[in-house]
Protein backbone atom coordinates (compact mmCIF):
# COMPACT_ATOMS: atom_id res chain seq x y z
CA UNK A 1 0.00 0.00 0.00
CA UNK A 2 1.63 3.36 -0.93
CA UNK A 3 2.03 5.61 1.85
CA UNK A 4 0.07 9.01 1.92
CA UNK A 5 1.70 11.95 1.94
CA UNK A 6 1.97 13.33 5.23
CA UNK A 7 -0.05 13.41 8.46
CA UNK A 8 -3.50 13.38 9.40
CA UNK A 9 -4.36 14.12 13.19
CA UNK A 10 -7.85 15.14 14.20
CA UNK A 11 -9.48 16.02 17.46
CA UNK A 12 -13.05 13.85 18.63
CA UNK A 13 -14.91 17.14 17.76
CA UNK A 14 -13.49 17.41 14.25
CA UNK A 15 -14.30 13.76 13.38
CA UNK A 16 -17.55 14.15 14.65
CA UNK A 17 -17.94 17.24 12.69
CA UNK A 18 -16.49 15.28 9.41
CA UNK A 19 -19.38 12.61 10.38
CA UNK A 20 -22.20 14.57 9.88
CA UNK A 21 -21.02 15.94 6.88
CA UNK A 22 -20.60 12.62 5.18
CA UNK A 23 -23.91 11.59 6.31
CA UNK A 24 -25.59 15.01 5.26
CA UNK A 25 -23.66 14.61 1.51
CA UNK A 26 -24.51 12.70 -1.06
CA UNK A 27 -23.08 9.29 -0.73
CA UNK A 28 -24.86 5.97 -0.36
CA UNK A 29 -26.03 5.41 2.88
CA UNK A 30 -24.02 2.15 3.35
CA UNK A 31 -21.07 4.16 1.93
CA UNK A 32 -21.46 6.61 5.03
CA UNK A 33 -21.65 4.20 7.33
CA UNK A 34 -18.28 2.50 6.14
CA UNK A 35 -16.92 5.96 6.30
CA UNK A 36 -18.34 6.73 9.82
CA UNK A 37 -16.81 2.90 10.97
CA UNK A 38 -13.54 3.67 9.44
CA UNK A 39 -13.55 7.01 11.65
CA UNK A 40 -14.02 5.92 14.72
CA UNK A 41 -11.43 3.03 14.40
CA UNK A 42 -8.77 5.74 13.79
CA UNK A 43 -10.44 6.84 17.23
CA UNK A 44 -10.17 3.76 18.80
CA UNK A 45 -7.19 2.62 17.53
CA UNK A 46 -5.42 6.61 18.77
CA UNK A 47 -6.58 5.40 22.03
CA UNK A 48 -5.92 1.97 22.01
CA UNK A 49 -2.24 3.05 21.22
CA UNK A 50 -1.62 5.77 23.82
CA UNK A 51 -2.83 3.69 26.38
CA UNK A 52 0.02 1.10 25.72
CA UNK A 53 4.12 1.50 26.22
CA UNK A 54 6.83 0.49 25.36
CA UNK A 55 7.67 -1.24 22.18
CA UNK A 56 3.67 -0.11 21.23
CA UNK A 57 4.76 3.43 22.02
CA UNK A 58 7.14 3.20 19.11
CA UNK A 59 4.74 2.03 17.00
CA UNK A 60 2.64 5.10 17.81
CA UNK A 61 5.40 7.53 16.85
CA UNK A 62 5.75 5.21 13.56
CA UNK A 63 2.08 5.80 12.78
CA UNK A 64 1.51 9.16 14.12
CA UNK A 65 5.09 11.06 13.83
CA UNK A 66 6.70 11.44 17.33
CA UNK A 67 5.11 14.40 19.29
CA UNK A 68 7.49 17.12 20.79
CA UNK A 69 9.26 16.30 23.84
CA UNK A 70 7.32 17.54 27.25
CA UNK A 71 9.45 20.48 28.74
CA UNK A 72 10.31 19.86 32.01
CA UNK A 73 13.19 17.03 33.67
CA UNK A 74 14.77 14.61 31.33
CA UNK A 75 13.47 10.97 32.40
CA UNK A 76 16.15 8.65 33.53
CA UNK A 77 14.76 6.00 30.69
CA UNK A 78 12.96 6.64 27.31
CA UNK A 79 12.44 10.40 27.93
CA UNK A 80 16.29 11.81 27.56
CA UNK A 81 17.79 12.71 25.29
CA UNK A 82 21.11 10.81 24.57
CA UNK A 83 24.25 11.60 22.34
CA UNK A 84 25.02 8.18 22.09
CA UNK A 85 27.15 6.48 19.61
CA UNK A 86 25.63 6.36 16.46
CA UNK A 87 22.41 3.45 15.99
CA UNK A 88 22.38 3.78 19.99
CA UNK A 89 19.16 5.58 20.97
CA UNK A 90 18.50 6.83 24.58
CA UNK A 91 16.17 4.79 26.64
CA UNK A 92 16.48 1.16 24.16
CA UNK A 93 15.94 -1.58 26.18
CA UNK A 94 17.18 0.65 29.35
CA UNK A 95 18.75 3.30 29.17
CA UNK A 96 21.50 4.05 31.59
CA UNK A 97 26.80 6.74 33.07
CA UNK A 98 28.51 9.85 34.94
CA UNK A 99 27.93 11.88 37.86
CA UNK A 100 28.07 16.10 37.25
CA UNK A 101 30.92 15.87 39.75
CA UNK A 102 33.16 14.34 36.97
CA UNK A 103 33.27 14.06 33.38
CA UNK A 104 30.24 12.69 32.71
CA UNK A 105 29.93 8.56 30.98
CA UNK A 106 27.67 10.05 28.84
CA UNK A 107 26.40 13.83 27.77
CA UNK A 108 22.13 13.36 27.92
CA UNK A 109 21.21 17.33 27.29
CA UNK A 110 21.07 18.79 30.34
CA UNK A 111 21.92 16.24 33.45
CA UNK A 112 18.61 16.56 35.79
CA UNK A 113 17.30 19.99 35.11
CA UNK A 114 14.36 21.48 33.78
CA UNK A 115 14.88 20.61 30.20
CA UNK A 116 16.26 23.29 28.72
CA UNK A 117 20.23 23.65 27.32
CA UNK A 118 22.46 24.77 29.82
CA UNK A 119 23.99 27.15 27.45
CA UNK A 120 20.16 28.81 26.89
CA UNK A 121 20.52 32.35 28.45
CA UNK A 122 23.89 32.26 28.08
CA UNK A 123 26.12 34.88 26.00
CA UNK A 124 27.57 33.52 22.81
CA UNK A 125 31.43 33.34 22.85
CA UNK A 126 32.93 36.21 20.60
CA UNK A 127 33.79 35.07 17.14
CA UNK A 128 30.39 33.33 16.63
CA UNK A 129 30.89 30.18 17.58
CA UNK A 130 29.06 28.12 20.08
CA UNK A 131 31.08 26.41 22.24
CA UNK A 132 31.58 22.53 22.01
CA UNK A 133 31.29 22.69 18.13
CA UNK A 134 34.56 21.13 17.30
CA UNK A 135 36.61 24.27 17.48
CA UNK A 136 39.00 23.45 20.48
CA UNK A 137 42.05 25.76 21.01
CA UNK A 138 45.39 24.35 20.82
CA UNK A 139 45.85 23.91 24.59
CA UNK A 140 43.23 21.46 24.65
CA UNK A 141 45.48 18.86 22.73
CA UNK A 142 47.91 18.22 25.68
CA UNK A 143 48.54 14.67 23.79
CA UNK A 144 50.13 16.27 20.73
CA UNK A 145 53.77 15.36 19.69
CA UNK A 146 55.73 18.47 20.25
CA UNK A 147 57.68 19.74 17.19
CA UNK A 148 59.64 23.19 17.26
CA UNK A 149 60.35 25.10 14.07
CA UNK A 150 62.97 27.91 14.17
CA UNK A 151 63.70 30.11 11.36
CA UNK A 152 66.86 29.26 9.45
CA UNK A 153 67.88 32.79 8.67
CA UNK A 154 66.89 34.75 11.15
CA UNK A 155 68.11 34.80 15.10
CA UNK A 156 67.27 36.91 18.59
CA UNK A 157 69.87 39.90 17.80
CA UNK A 158 69.78 40.27 14.04
CA UNK A 159 68.44 43.37 12.03
CA UNK A 160 65.08 43.27 10.77
CA UNK A 161 65.39 41.95 7.39
CA UNK A 162 62.81 44.60 6.00
CA UNK A 163 63.09 47.79 8.11
CA UNK A 164 67.03 47.88 8.58
CA UNK A 165 66.91 49.41 12.15
CA UNK A 166 65.84 47.67 14.45
CA UNK A 167 66.56 44.52 15.82
CA UNK A 168 64.38 40.92 16.39
CA UNK A 169 63.94 39.76 19.64
CA UNK A 170 61.97 36.46 21.10
CA UNK A 171 58.04 36.28 21.41
CA UNK A 172 55.91 33.33 22.85
CA UNK A 173 56.05 30.74 20.06
CA UNK A 174 53.13 30.82 17.78
CA UNK A 175 51.08 27.05 17.52
CA UNK A 176 49.17 25.16 14.30
CA UNK A 177 47.95 22.39 15.03
CA UNK A 178 47.62 19.31 12.61
CA UNK A 179 46.00 16.36 12.86
CA UNK A 180 47.06 12.96 11.50
CA UNK A 181 45.26 9.34 11.44
CA UNK A 182 46.50 6.28 12.85
CA UNK A 183 45.58 2.84 13.29
CA UNK A 184 44.19 2.13 16.71
CA UNK A 185 47.66 -0.02 17.15
CA UNK A 186 50.69 0.96 15.44
CA UNK A 187 53.59 -1.21 14.60
CA UNK A 188 57.39 -0.72 14.55
CA UNK A 189 59.37 -2.93 12.53
CA UNK A 190 63.28 -3.27 13.97
CA UNK A 191 65.91 -4.64 11.34
CA UNK A 192 68.74 -6.02 13.24
CA UNK A 193 72.27 -6.41 11.59
CA UNK A 194 73.68 -9.49 11.58
CA UNK A 195 77.47 -10.02 11.41
CA UNK A 196 78.53 -14.01 10.61
CA UNK A 197 82.10 -14.93 11.36
CA UNK A 198 84.16 -16.65 8.28
CA UNK A 199 86.12 -18.98 10.31
CA UNK A 200 83.94 -19.98 13.83
CA UNK A 201 80.54 -19.11 11.91
CA UNK A 202 79.39 -17.34 14.94
CA UNK A 203 76.68 -15.12 14.33
CA UNK A 204 76.57 -11.43 16.16
CA UNK A 205 72.89 -9.63 16.14
CA UNK A 206 72.47 -5.97 16.64
CA UNK A 207 70.45 -5.37 19.94
CA UNK A 208 67.30 -3.70 19.81
CA UNK A 209 67.17 -0.24 21.61
CA UNK A 210 65.98 0.41 24.96
CA UNK A 211 62.31 1.67 24.16
CA UNK A 212 61.52 -1.25 21.88
CA UNK A 213 61.09 -3.24 25.26
CA UNK A 214 61.19 -7.12 25.68
CA UNK A 215 57.25 -7.95 24.49
CA UNK A 216 55.73 -7.81 21.36
CA UNK A 217 52.43 -5.72 22.80
CA UNK A 218 53.45 -2.85 25.18
CA UNK A 219 51.48 -2.07 27.99
CA UNK A 220 50.11 0.61 26.47
CA UNK A 221 49.40 -0.99 23.04
CA UNK A 222 47.38 -3.44 25.38
CA UNK A 223 45.40 -0.35 27.35
CA UNK A 224 44.67 0.36 24.00
CA UNK A 225 42.63 -2.42 22.93
CA UNK A 226 40.80 -2.29 26.70
CA UNK A 227 39.69 1.00 25.98
CA UNK A 228 38.77 0.02 22.59
CA UNK A 229 36.64 -2.81 23.59
CA UNK A 230 35.07 -1.61 26.74
CA UNK A 231 34.32 1.68 26.35
CA UNK A 232 34.66 2.53 22.77
CA UNK A 233 32.29 -0.89 22.34
CA UNK A 234 34.51 -1.62 19.57
CA UNK A 235 33.97 -5.73 19.14
CA UNK A 236 37.17 -7.77 18.45
CA UNK A 237 36.23 -8.43 14.53
CA UNK A 238 35.93 -4.68 13.78
CA UNK A 239 39.10 -4.04 15.18
CA UNK A 240 40.99 -7.14 13.22
CA UNK A 241 39.46 -5.54 10.03
CA UNK A 242 40.42 -2.11 10.74
CA UNK A 243 43.62 -2.90 11.51
CA UNK A 244 44.67 -5.22 8.93
CA UNK A 245 43.01 -1.97 6.44
CA UNK A 246 46.34 -0.39 7.79
CA UNK A 247 48.93 -2.78 7.67
CA UNK A 248 48.91 -3.56 11.12
CA UNK A 249 46.36 -7.21 11.46
CA UNK A 250 45.76 -7.88 15.16
CA UNK A 251 43.67 -11.50 15.17
CA UNK A 252 40.61 -11.23 17.39
CA UNK A 253 41.82 -14.26 19.68
CA UNK A 254 45.36 -12.16 20.15
CA UNK A 255 43.06 -9.02 21.04
CA UNK A 256 41.66 -11.28 23.89
CA UNK A 257 45.00 -13.17 25.15
CA UNK A 258 46.27 -9.23 25.35
CA UNK A 259 43.22 -8.13 27.16
CA UNK A 260 43.20 -10.82 29.35
CA UNK A 261 47.03 -9.67 30.70
CA UNK A 262 45.28 -6.23 31.53
CA UNK A 263 42.95 -8.01 33.31
CA UNK A 264 45.50 -10.32 35.32
CA UNK A 265 47.18 -6.73 36.62
CA UNK A 266 43.62 -4.96 37.84
CA UNK A 267 41.52 -7.66 39.37
CA UNK A 268 43.10 -6.94 43.17
CA UNK A 269 42.23 -3.30 42.43
CA UNK A 270 38.75 -3.55 41.38
CA UNK A 271 38.09 -6.26 44.98
CA UNK A 272 39.52 -3.29 46.79
CA UNK A 273 37.19 -1.18 45.26
CA UNK A 274 34.06 -3.30 46.20
CA UNK A 275 35.70 -2.88 49.97
CA UNK A 276 35.50 0.41 49.76
CA UNK A 277 32.30 1.04 48.16
CA UNK A 278 30.68 -1.67 50.77
CA UNK A 279 31.31 1.30 53.50
CA UNK A 280 29.29 3.87 50.99
CA UNK A 281 27.08 6.29 52.17
CA UNK A 282 24.55 6.18 49.12
CA UNK A 283 24.72 3.55 46.13
CA UNK A 284 22.95 4.03 42.71
CA UNK A 285 21.36 0.31 42.00
CA UNK A 286 20.27 -0.57 38.28
CA UNK A 287 20.71 -3.56 36.13
CA UNK A 288 20.24 -4.51 32.49
CA UNK A 289 20.03 -7.73 30.13
CA UNK A 290 23.78 -9.61 29.14
CA UNK A 291 24.18 -12.76 26.88
CA UNK A 292 26.46 -15.12 27.69
CA UNK A 293 26.82 -17.96 24.73
CA UNK A 294 28.05 -20.76 27.98
CA UNK A 295 24.49 -19.16 29.93
CA UNK A 296 22.46 -19.39 26.49
CA UNK A 297 23.22 -23.07 26.19
CA UNK A 298 22.51 -24.02 29.35
CA UNK A 299 18.96 -22.33 29.04
CA UNK A 300 18.22 -24.16 25.92
CA UNK A 301 19.25 -27.34 27.94
CA UNK A 302 17.24 -26.13 31.03
CA UNK A 303 13.85 -25.53 28.93
CA UNK A 304 14.25 -28.97 26.82
CA UNK A 305 14.20 -30.31 30.21
CA UNK A 306 11.73 -28.63 31.59
CA UNK A 307 9.72 -29.66 28.18
CA UNK A 308 10.55 -33.23 29.18
CA UNK A 309 9.06 -32.49 32.40
CA UNK A 310 6.11 -31.26 30.83
CA UNK A 311 6.25 -27.76 32.23
CA UNK A 312 5.75 -24.92 30.12
CA UNK A 313 8.11 -22.47 31.99
CA UNK A 314 11.54 -23.79 33.71
CA UNK A 315 11.89 -23.62 37.47
CA UNK A 316 15.54 -22.62 37.49
CA UNK A 317 16.35 -18.91 36.75
CA UNK A 318 17.07 -18.71 32.60
CA UNK A 319 17.99 -14.89 33.09
CA UNK A 320 21.32 -13.27 33.04
CA UNK A 321 21.80 -9.19 33.94
CA UNK A 322 24.52 -7.31 33.96
CA UNK A 323 24.27 -4.97 37.46
CA UNK A 324 25.78 -1.35 37.88
CA UNK A 325 26.51 0.18 41.52
CA UNK A 326 27.78 3.36 41.28
CA UNK A 327 29.01 4.25 45.18
CA UNK A 328 29.03 7.86 46.66
CA UNK A 329 31.82 7.26 50.06
CA UNK A 330 33.29 10.41 50.65
CA UNK A 331 34.12 13.16 47.57
CA UNK A 332 34.55 9.91 45.72
CA UNK A 333 32.16 7.93 43.13
CA UNK A 334 33.21 4.23 41.90
CA UNK A 335 31.61 2.23 39.47
CA UNK A 336 31.23 -1.70 39.78
CA UNK A 337 29.69 -3.42 37.44
CA UNK A 338 28.38 -7.82 37.41
CA UNK A 339 27.53 -9.80 34.50
CA UNK A 340 25.94 -12.89 35.20
CA UNK A 341 22.94 -14.80 36.73
CA UNK A 342 22.28 -12.80 39.65
CA UNK A 343 20.39 -9.61 39.42
CA UNK A 344 20.53 -6.33 40.79
CA UNK A 345 19.36 -7.36 44.19
CA UNK A 346 21.46 -9.98 44.65
CA UNK A 347 24.32 -8.30 43.75
CA UNK A 348 23.73 -5.45 46.14
CA UNK A 349 23.39 -7.90 49.01
CA UNK A 350 26.56 -9.62 48.08
CA UNK A 351 28.36 -6.23 48.60
CA UNK A 352 26.36 -5.48 51.87
CA UNK A 353 28.35 -8.29 53.42
CA UNK A 354 31.62 -6.77 53.31
CA UNK A 355 29.79 -3.18 55.01
CA UNK A 356 31.71 -3.11 58.50
CA UNK A 357 29.08 -3.65 61.36
CA UNK A 358 29.34 -0.62 62.83
CA UNK A 359 28.20 1.23 59.71
CA UNK A 360 24.64 2.21 59.62
CA UNK A 361 22.51 1.69 56.74
CA UNK A 362 23.68 3.18 53.17
CA UNK A 363 21.09 5.31 51.33
CA UNK A 364 19.81 2.90 47.92
CA UNK A 365 18.45 4.64 45.34
CA UNK A 366 16.65 2.55 42.30
CA UNK A 367 13.49 1.53 40.57
CA UNK A 368 10.54 0.22 41.96
CA UNK A 369 11.39 -3.25 40.15
CA UNK A 370 11.25 -6.13 43.00
CA UNK A 371 14.81 -7.68 41.97
CA UNK A 372 16.21 -4.36 43.36
CA UNK A 373 15.25 -5.29 46.77
CA UNK A 374 17.57 -6.37 49.70
CA UNK A 375 16.56 -7.68 53.33
CA UNK A 376 14.82 -4.99 54.73
CA UNK A 377 16.73 -2.97 57.76
CA UNK A 378 20.41 -3.48 55.52
CA UNK A 379 19.74 -0.47 53.74
CA UNK A 380 17.45 2.73 52.94
CA UNK A 381 15.55 2.44 50.41
CA UNK A 382 14.86 5.25 47.97
CA UNK A 383 12.96 4.98 44.90
CA UNK A 384 13.19 7.35 41.86
CA UNK A 385 11.01 10.32 41.63
CA UNK A 386 12.37 10.21 37.92
CA UNK A 387 10.29 7.19 37.38
CA UNK A 388 7.54 8.45 38.98
CA UNK A 389 7.12 11.46 36.80
CA UNK A 390 7.32 9.03 33.49
CA UNK A 391 4.43 7.28 34.48
CA UNK A 392 2.31 10.40 33.39
CA UNK A 393 4.44 11.69 30.59
CA UNK A 394 4.04 8.80 28.68
CA UNK A 395 0.58 9.06 28.84
CA UNK A 396 0.43 13.08 28.86
CA UNK A 397 -1.77 12.81 25.32
CA UNK A 398 -4.46 10.66 26.56
CA UNK A 399 -5.00 12.88 29.72
CA UNK A 400 -3.18 16.25 29.56
CA UNK A 401 -5.30 17.86 32.09
CA UNK A 402 -4.16 15.17 35.14
CA UNK A 403 -0.37 14.33 34.42
CA UNK A 404 0.14 18.42 33.54
CA UNK A 405 -0.55 18.46 37.10
CA UNK A 406 1.64 16.16 38.87
CA UNK A 407 4.32 16.91 35.82
CA UNK A 408 4.51 20.53 36.68
CA UNK A 409 4.86 19.78 40.60
CA UNK A 410 7.49 17.35 39.65
CA UNK A 411 9.27 20.22 37.63
CA UNK A 412 9.47 22.37 40.29
CA UNK A 413 10.32 20.22 42.92
CA UNK A 414 13.70 19.12 40.61
CA UNK A 415 14.29 22.46 39.81
CA UNK A 416 14.21 22.76 43.99
CA UNK A 417 16.49 20.20 43.75
CA UNK A 418 18.83 21.94 40.93
CA UNK A 419 19.31 25.29 42.78
CA UNK A 420 20.54 23.29 45.73
CA UNK A 421 23.64 21.71 43.40
CA UNK A 422 24.46 24.98 42.05
CA UNK A 423 24.64 26.76 45.35
CA UNK A 424 26.46 23.57 46.58
CA UNK A 425 24.73 23.21 50.13
CA UNK A 426 25.66 20.68 51.90
CA UNK A 427 23.42 17.52 52.57
CA UNK A 428 21.66 18.67 55.72
CA UNK A 429 21.35 22.77 54.64
CA UNK A 430 19.69 20.56 50.94
CA UNK A 431 17.20 18.53 53.23
CA UNK A 432 16.34 22.24 54.67
CA UNK A 433 16.03 24.04 51.57
CA UNK A 434 13.31 21.03 50.24
CA UNK A 435 11.65 20.64 53.40
CA UNK A 436 11.01 24.80 53.03
CA UNK A 437 10.01 24.76 49.15
CA UNK A 438 9.35 20.56 48.08
CA UNK A 439 7.05 19.65 51.07
CA UNK A 440 4.72 22.13 50.34
CA UNK A 441 4.18 21.38 46.88
CA UNK A 442 4.63 17.26 47.41
CA UNK A 443 1.66 17.73 50.15
CA UNK A 444 -0.77 19.26 47.83
CA UNK A 445 0.62 16.85 45.17
CA UNK A 446 -0.10 14.04 47.77
CA UNK A 447 -3.98 15.24 48.40
CA UNK A 448 -4.50 15.74 45.08
CA UNK A 449 -3.53 12.26 43.82
CA UNK A 450 -5.44 10.74 47.03
CA UNK A 451 -8.36 12.39 45.46
CA UNK A 452 -8.86 11.05 42.27
CA UNK A 453 -9.84 7.83 43.78
CA UNK A 454 -11.84 9.00 46.89
CA UNK A 455 -14.27 10.85 44.52
CA UNK A 456 -14.02 7.87 41.67
CA UNK A 457 -12.47 10.48 39.48
CA UNK A 458 -10.04 8.27 38.00
CA UNK A 459 -10.64 4.45 36.53
CA UNK A 460 -8.24 2.31 38.82
CA UNK A 461 -7.23 0.37 36.00
CA UNK A 462 -6.42 2.96 33.38
CA UNK A 463 -3.05 4.16 32.66
CA UNK A 464 -4.14 6.98 35.08
CA UNK A 465 -5.43 5.38 37.72
CA UNK A 466 -1.62 2.74 37.59
CA UNK A 467 0.25 5.91 37.53
CA UNK A 468 -1.62 7.56 40.32
CA UNK A 469 -1.30 4.21 42.26
CA UNK A 470 2.29 3.21 41.62
CA UNK A 471 3.15 7.22 43.20
CA UNK A 472 0.66 6.21 46.11
CA UNK A 473 2.69 3.06 46.34
CA UNK A 474 5.55 4.24 46.69
CA UNK A 475 5.37 7.43 48.13
CA UNK A 476 7.60 7.31 51.04
CA UNK A 477 10.52 5.98 49.30
CA UNK A 478 9.83 8.23 46.10
CA UNK A 479 9.88 11.10 48.94
CA UNK A 480 12.96 10.34 50.98
CA UNK A 481 14.91 13.65 49.77
CA UNK A 482 11.92 15.48 52.33
CA UNK A 483 13.25 13.05 55.13
CA UNK A 484 16.39 12.06 54.93
CA UNK A 485 19.76 14.32 54.27
CA UNK A 486 21.69 13.28 51.33
CA UNK A 487 18.72 11.06 49.34
CA UNK A 488 18.89 11.88 45.85
CA UNK A 489 15.47 12.20 43.42
CA UNK A 490 16.46 10.04 40.47
CA UNK A 491 18.93 7.58 39.47
CA UNK A 492 20.18 8.88 36.16
CA UNK A 493 23.76 8.15 37.33
CA UNK A 494 23.43 4.71 37.22
CA UNK A 495 20.96 4.66 34.12
CA UNK A 496 23.99 6.38 32.56
CA UNK A 497 26.95 4.40 34.17
CA UNK A 498 24.77 1.45 32.63
CA UNK A 499 25.19 2.67 28.95
CA UNK A 500 28.98 1.54 29.07
CA UNK A 501 27.73 -2.90 28.76
CA UNK A 502 24.51 -1.19 26.41
CA UNK A 503 26.90 -0.31 23.78
CA UNK A 504 29.19 -3.01 24.38
CA UNK A 505 25.62 -5.31 24.01
CA UNK A 506 24.94 -4.01 20.88
CA UNK A 507 28.00 -3.92 18.77
CA UNK A 508 28.69 -7.24 19.79
CA UNK A 509 25.96 -8.81 21.60
CA UNK A 510 27.53 -11.92 23.66
CA UNK A 511 30.04 -12.57 26.07
CA UNK A 512 31.43 -16.15 24.94
CA UNK A 513 31.44 -17.30 29.07
CA UNK A 514 30.80 -16.77 32.79
CA UNK A 515 35.09 -15.66 32.77
CA UNK A 516 35.14 -13.49 29.75
CA UNK A 517 32.04 -11.23 31.35
CA UNK A 518 34.09 -11.25 34.22
CA UNK A 519 37.02 -9.90 32.63
CA UNK A 520 34.85 -7.27 31.25
CA UNK A 521 32.95 -6.18 34.38
CA UNK A 522 36.55 -5.09 36.40
CA UNK A 523 38.16 -3.35 33.52
CA UNK A 524 34.58 -1.69 32.52
CA UNK A 525 34.32 -0.69 36.38
CA UNK A 526 37.84 0.34 35.97
CA UNK A 527 37.38 2.72 33.36
CA UNK A 528 34.04 3.94 34.89
CA UNK A 529 35.56 5.14 37.89
CA UNK A 530 39.04 6.64 36.26
CA UNK A 531 36.73 8.50 34.29
CA UNK A 532 34.23 9.88 37.30
CA UNK A 533 37.56 10.76 39.41
CA UNK A 534 39.12 12.85 36.14
CA UNK A 535 41.95 10.09 35.36
CA UNK A 536 43.65 9.58 31.98
CA UNK A 537 42.27 5.84 32.00
CA UNK A 538 45.03 4.94 29.48
CA UNK A 539 48.01 5.98 31.61
CA UNK A 540 46.17 4.03 34.43
CA UNK A 541 46.01 0.84 33.13
CA UNK A 542 49.58 1.19 31.60
CA UNK A 543 50.80 2.19 35.26
CA UNK A 544 49.42 -1.03 36.82
CA UNK A 545 50.81 -3.32 34.23
CA UNK A 546 53.86 -1.83 34.70
CA UNK A 547 53.95 -2.07 38.37
CA UNK A 548 51.94 -5.29 38.94
CA UNK A 549 53.98 -6.85 41.41
CA UNK A 550 53.80 -3.20 43.67
CA UNK A 551 50.42 -3.49 42.58
CA UNK A 552 49.15 -6.63 44.52
CA UNK A 553 51.93 -6.20 47.39
CA UNK A 554 49.86 -2.61 48.02
CA UNK A 555 46.85 -2.38 46.03
CA UNK A 556 45.48 0.81 48.30
CA UNK A 557 48.86 2.50 46.47
CA UNK A 558 47.44 1.87 43.30
CA UNK A 559 43.54 3.26 43.27
CA UNK A 560 43.19 6.01 40.14
CA UNK A 561 43.17 8.42 42.98
CA UNK A 562 46.53 7.43 44.16
CA UNK A 563 48.37 5.34 42.06
CA UNK A 564 50.27 8.88 40.51
CA UNK A 565 52.02 9.59 44.04
CA UNK A 566 53.83 6.12 43.32
CA UNK A 567 55.55 6.74 40.12
CA UNK A 568 59.01 6.83 39.35
CA UNK A 569 59.63 10.37 38.74
CA UNK A 570 60.15 10.81 35.24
Amino acid sequence: MKKPAGTITLSSEEGEVLIAQVHQSNVPTAVAGRVEQIIRMYFWLVFALQEAKLSVKRLRNLLFGSSAQPKGRPESEGEATSSEAPGQAAGEEEAVPGAEVAPRLETTGREAGSGASESEGKPKPQGGHRAGTGRLGADAYGGAERTECRHEDLAVGQRCPVCGQGTLYELPPGVEIRIDGHALLSALRYELQKLRCSACGQIFTAPLPHEAGEEKYSPRARAVLVVGRYYLGLPFYRVEGYQAMLGVPIPDATQWDQIEKVGDCCYVVFELLETLAAQGELIHQDDTSVRIVTLIKENQQIRAQAAAQGFSRPKERTGMFTTALVVKRGERLICLYYSGRAHAGENLAALLEKREADQKPPLVMSDALARNEVEEGLVIRCHCLAHGRRQFSDIEEVFPSACRVVIDALKQVFDHDDEARDQHMSPPARLAYHQAYSQPLMDDLKAWLDLQFEDRLVEPNSSLGQAIAYMQTHWETLTRFLSVAGAPLDNNVVERALKLFIRQRKNSLFYKTDYSAYIASVLTSLIATCLYAGINVLDYLVALQEHRAEVFADPSAWLPWTYQAHLAPP
